[in-house]
């Protein structure tokens, strides 16, 4: 294997002679590197040109496919495609030699399992801080959401299987938190759990499974020594991440290239300056990694991209204007590739300068107004040396790629997704028990019990009311009994009227002769 990749070479008519090759040295390109142009200047190519030689040399490479176009690396380039002509008059003026097409080794992976092997991570993997930028948190959500992990981890300690691993865990550990005795109970231990902040986290949570997070979060989550396979013959296997309906969710996007290269910061192994990277990462539309970031997460991509590199991780991040990249994260980027920039409003003008004053000075012409006037397929070049140095600027024509140009068809693609190593690996998501299934069978326990007292107590009741209908029985019976016997035929109403009224008679001579006052007639 070759100590460098070839780069291109200085066009004849430039500034240099077709001598002036430019490669990079395998050895320090884990020290991370810049492609940028305006659209349409050739970066894609580029991007293939370099993925391509690092895979021939035996690094596995992982990048965003965004356009669809780096697909095409799968198949090798052919002498009918109407670039041939053009590809190889540069390779003879850069002195490349003869031309010669192959493919490169790939691997499609893609979030939605639509165009590659699916590409799943879990809640817990992800962790509150990636979390929350994907949601788009405030400081106090975050705060929520910090305390639903911490809550998690500690349930963790005696029941392992509380585990949040996709939405639905997430979705109903908050659920339970808003719970009244639940909420008091996590506010007195953890801080204070506001329901409104609670709910602002729910609605969140909603809104990024709208937007097809769902297909995401979950198991088999990605192992990550399956992007650093490499052939029998010793070629490092092209990790192509189909990103042409991701990027249509930006954050989704770069938090999820994020999580990736926080993933390879906190598993790697430290292992210096290896003589070859053991992995180069390329971050196509890097603009959307740093756009509405938090102070703090920024500082956490700093470190991470400072340090990645002693555990043999290279990290070039692709996009159309330097300035797009915050200047702690530009100054570790000592690889560079500019291709032209535009210079029409003051603002484009400031960022020529810019990128201009980030290289080292050629004597033989202007940065400045070269960037200005570089061709498609041209760019100013500077590569650290042997001792990590950055060299002198070269105007530089990039060389053409070995593999085809633009996308694969359906069926190429389902070819190579059929003959993957990793075919039937993740394609069938797994839903294991996890905090969403001990909550659920927690609270239908729940229900039981107080369905179970629901009817206890109304058996109670019920018989309370029966002991006091049989203790009421006896009298009533008498009672109806009495009444019954004081019921009389007519005769005997008859009977009686008349005998009551010859008592009432006599009753009332004998008192008036007692007393004196007979009434006189």
């Amino acid at each position: 294997m070759s100590e460098t990749i070839f780069l291109g070479g200085a066009d004849a008519d430039g500034a240099g002679t077709p001598d002036d090759a430019q490669s990079l040295i395998l050895k320090v390109a884990n020290r991370h590197g810049l492609v940028a142009g305006a659209t349409g200047t050739g970066k894609t190519v580029t991007l293939q040109v370099m993925a391509q030689a690092f895979a021939d040399a035996g690094v596995p490479v992982f990048a965003a496919d965004v356009k669809g176009d780096l697909s095409g690396i799968a198949f090798p380039g052919t002498e009918t495609h109407k670039a041939h002509a053009s590809f190889t008059s540069r390779a003879e003026a850069i002195g490349m030699g003869p031309l010669s097409y192959h493919p490169a080794p790939v691997i499609f992976w893609d979030v939605f399992g639509e165009k590659g092997h699916p590409i799943r991570a879990t809640i817990a993997e992800m962790g509150p801080v990636l979390l929350s930028r994907l949601m788009g948190l405030t400081a106090v959500q975050e705060g929520i959401l910090n305390i639903a992990f911490q809550y998690a981890d500690d349930r963790c300690v005696d029941d392992p299987d509380f585990r949040i691993l996709d939405l639905k865990d997430l979705r109903k550990l908050l659920a339970h938190l808003g719970e009244p005795g639940i909420r008091e109970e996590v506010s007195r231990k953890y801080g204070n759990v506001a329901p409104a902040s609670l709910a602002a986290v729910q609605r969140e949570l909603l809104v990024l499974e709208r937007a097809g997070a769902e297909s995401f979060f979950g198991e088999p989550a990605l192992e990550l020594a399956d992007f650093m396979r490499t052939t029998r013959d010793g070629r490092g296997y092209v990790n192509i991440l189909d990103a042409t309906k991701l990027i249509n969710s930006p954050k989704l996007y770069s938090t999820f290239l994020l999580w990736l290269l926080s993933e390879l910061f906190e598993q790697l192994p430290e292992i210096g300056d290896p003589e070859k990277p053991r992995l180069v990462f390329f971050f196509d539309e890097a603009h959307l990694l740093f756009t509405d970031t938090p102070p703090a997460l920024l500082q956490k991509i700093e470190q991470v991209v400072r340090l990645i590199r002693s555990k043999g991780v290279g990290v070039y991040f692709v996009t159309q204007n330097p300035r797009d990249v915050p200047e702690s994260v530009l100054a570790q980027l000592g690889n560079r590739v500019q291709h032209a920039l535009r210079a029409y409003t003051p603002m484009e003008q400031k960022a020529v300068k810019s990128a201009a004053a980030s290289f080292r000075p050629n004597p033989a012409f202007k940065t400045e107004t070269v960037i200005t006037e570089l061709g498609v397929g041209e760019a100013l070049v500077s590569t650290l040396d042997a001792k990590g140095t950055p060299s002198v600027v070269q105007r530089t024509l990039i060389r053409p790629p070995a593999s085809r140009l633009g996308p694969v068809t359906d069926a190429e693609r389902a070819e190579i997704n059929k003959a993957s190593p990793l075919f039937g690996r993740y394609d069938k998501m797994v839903d294991r028990e996890s905090a969403y299934e001990i909550l659920t069978k927690k609270e239908a326990e729940a229900a039981k019990v107080a369905e179970k007292a629901r009817l206890a107590a109304e058996k109670e009741k019920e018989a309370t009311a029966k002991a006091k209908t049989a203790a009421k029985a006896p009298a009533k019976g008498r009672a109806t009994t009495a009444s019954r016997s004081r019921r009389m035929t007519p005769t005997e109403r008859a009977t009686n009227t008349a005998a009551t009224t010859i008592s009432r008679e006599v009753t009332r001579y004998i008192l008036r002769g007692i007393f004196g006052n007979m009434k006189k007639k």
